[in-house]
């Protein structure tokens, strides 16, 4: 049983107004993220309280209290206002899971400007579409990621400042590179944080779509009440808790609950930035002593594969509660946690557009293995009819999960994109691009995306990206890209591809194709497998019939194939 009562106790009374005056925000006054997380907790009595304790290769071990999170936050904050960062400028984070990640984001916050987070895994492709589409001003990387900024730099001429936070004296900067250490950094005391307002944007994160290049969703300063919320109910984090949440800050949920949800209630959070192997991970948890752990069912099929004996090796036991998110987390391995830490995984299911968690398996309620749980309270939560758009009744009915619009953590926009983003409503509500069935009892059962984009691992990647990059490979001639399935990411990249005359295919040529979109997209874009074909499945009119390809990989039905093109 939750410390907070019953599901739905919350549901009957709920009005967000709760985290507005647990947070003392009254409306139309300033609203800033940066602040929240680490000034009002100082203000609090919690200065002293540790905020962070990390964990690098190598074994580098840093622990940080939220006044050392506060001054850290001001004194980039100074630094960028000092070159000319203004508020709405984009600002580009591209970093490993350093501290300097975390206390970026909240800097960038405390000035006005927006915070552009990304994946420092990505190739210098991906880096420049999202920073030529963001018009970004400044990027803050590490020396390890300068060689991708410098590839694509004559091609972003809004870029102006490059901010290197371990800059080695010895090696000369370039154009627009400027060096920043915080450690030799004067810490600012007193910082006056640009006055943002409940509708000032925050933060801009990226999401792949099926068509098109990946798309800029904007959230707001007024979404922490979302997350403070979810981070507190969904999450149940506690005063005393140590918190563990595995995601990278380049993706939604390394944000909201990465930094903004934990750290907007004064709770002491772990990270670990030295790659994955369960020994290290359950060796963190034992170490650091978790409470609280919230990672992706890739992760946790992962830890079962493994094996069972390797747990015993570790002492687990301060584990209180367990939750999922990126991905379906399938039964098997809500099982498998009872029986490994004696306590249940709680999945829980929301995307980048909506910013915080949607639907829930709630501290407290009945976990049915494999479903997604109920709608958090405050949160309309129905599956439409794919044709009416209309919420289905019956229990059990497929049908497009769909959200009544107005939680404060909701996308404000597409970045420079409204077409796009008006699409994603349709009669009064706002499609997610998933389809479930709702049973009796109004639990959520996920059956897959309504598009073509490939979940691998909890991240959505663009098989329009993909293919587009492949036709820059001099020996692909036609490429199409689909998922295919697999035991550990639920689904991977696989490429159908004809080449060009004087090539042939072979193993040699493959490994080549995968590591030029690795390099050029990100390794989580990487086609695991290629199949090289005579030609493609093509319709009539000449568009490539990627389901057929589909189907064929996950064994289904191919379907009505009349308009498929003669021989």
């Amino acid at each position: 049983m939750s410390n907070f009562g019953l599901y739905e106790d919350r549901v009957r009374n709920f009005e967000w107004s709760v985290a507005e005056k647990e947070l003392e925000y009254t409306d139309g006054n300033v609203l800033n993220i940066g602040w929240y997380c680490s000034d009002r907790i100082c203000l609090k009595g919690k200065a002293d309280k540790t905020a962070l304790f990390y964990e690098g290769f190598g074994g580098i071990k840093k622990q940080y209290s939220f006044n050392d999170i506060r001054l850290a936050g001001n004194t980039i904050g100074n630094f960028l206002r000092n070159i000319g960062i203004k508020n709405e400028d984009r600002v580009c984070l591209f970093l490993d899971r350093i501290p300097e990640l975390y206390f970026s984001f909240l800097g960038v916050l405390k000035i006005g400007a927006i915070v552009q987070p990304l994946f420092s895994a990505f190739g210098d492709e991906s880096l420049f579409v999202r920073l030529e589409n963001a018009q970004t001003k400044a990027i803050i990387t590490q020396r390890k990621h300068l060689s991708k900024v410098r590839k694509v730099l004559e091609r972003l001429p809004n870029l102006e400042f490059i901010v290197i936070v371990d800059h080695n004296k010895t090696k000369k900067l370039e154009s627009r590179e400027l060096p920043f250490s915080l450690q030799e950094s004067k810490p600012v005391e007193n910082f006056e944080i640009y006055p943002t307002r409940a509708e000032s944007p925050s933060v801009l994160h990226y999401t792949s779509g099926t068509t098109g290049q990946p798309k800029g969703v904007k959230h707001v300063h007024y979404s922490i009440i979302s997350q403070y919320l979810t981070a507190k109910w969904v999450l149940d984090l506690q005063e005393d808790d140590i918190y563990w949440c595995t995601a990278d800050p380049g993706w939604v949920t390394g944000t909201s609950y990465g930094i903004i949800g934990p750290w907007s209630l004064g709770i002491t959070q772990c990270v670990l930035d030295a790659g994955f192997s369960a020994q290290a991970w359950y060796k963190f948890i034992e170490d650091y002593r978790i409470t609280m752990w919230y990672s992706a069912p890739t992760a946790i099929r992962s830890l079962m594969k493994a094996g069972e004996d390797i747990v015993s090796d570790f002492d687990l036991s301060s584990l209180r509660h367990l939750a999922s998110v990126g991905e379906p987390l399938n039964s098997e391995a809500v099982i498998w946690s009872q029986k490994m830490f004696g306590k249940l995984f709680h999945d829980t299911f929301w995307q980048t557009e909506t910013g915080s968690i949607m639907i829930t398996n709630f501290p407290g309620m009945k976990v049915k293995p494999g479903s997604m749980g109920k709608s958090f309270p405050g949160i309309t939560g129905v599956v439409l009819d794919a044709k009416k758009y209309e919420p289905i009744t019956e229990p059990g009915q497929v049908g497009l999960i769909a959200f009544k619009p107005g939680w404060p953590a909701m996308m404000r926009s597409y970045w420079n994109n409204e077409e796009k983003y008006r699409e994603k409503f349709i009669n009064g509500w706002y499609l997610t691009g998933d389809r479930s069935s709702i049973d009796s009892e109004g639990y959520f059962w996920f059956v897959g995306r309504d598009d073509d984009v490939i979940n691998t691992g909890g991240h959505l990647v663009s098989p329009f990206e993909v293919e587009s990059a492949l036709l820059e490979h001099p020996a692909v001639g036609e490429s199409a890209v689909v998922a295919k399935p697999d035991e550990i990411n639920m689904e991977v990249v696989k490429a159908f591809i004809t080449l060009k005359p004087g090539f042939n295919p072979g193993p040699d040529l493959e490994l080549e194709i995968m590591n030029f979109i690795r390099k050029k997209l990100s390794p989580i874009a990487m086609p695991q497998s290629i199949e090289y074909m005579e030609k493609l499945p093509k319709t009539r009119s000449g568009k490539i019939m990627r389901r057929l390809l589909h189907a064929k990989e996950w064994g289904e039905d191919i379907g009505d194939i009349s308009t498929l093109e003669n021989d």
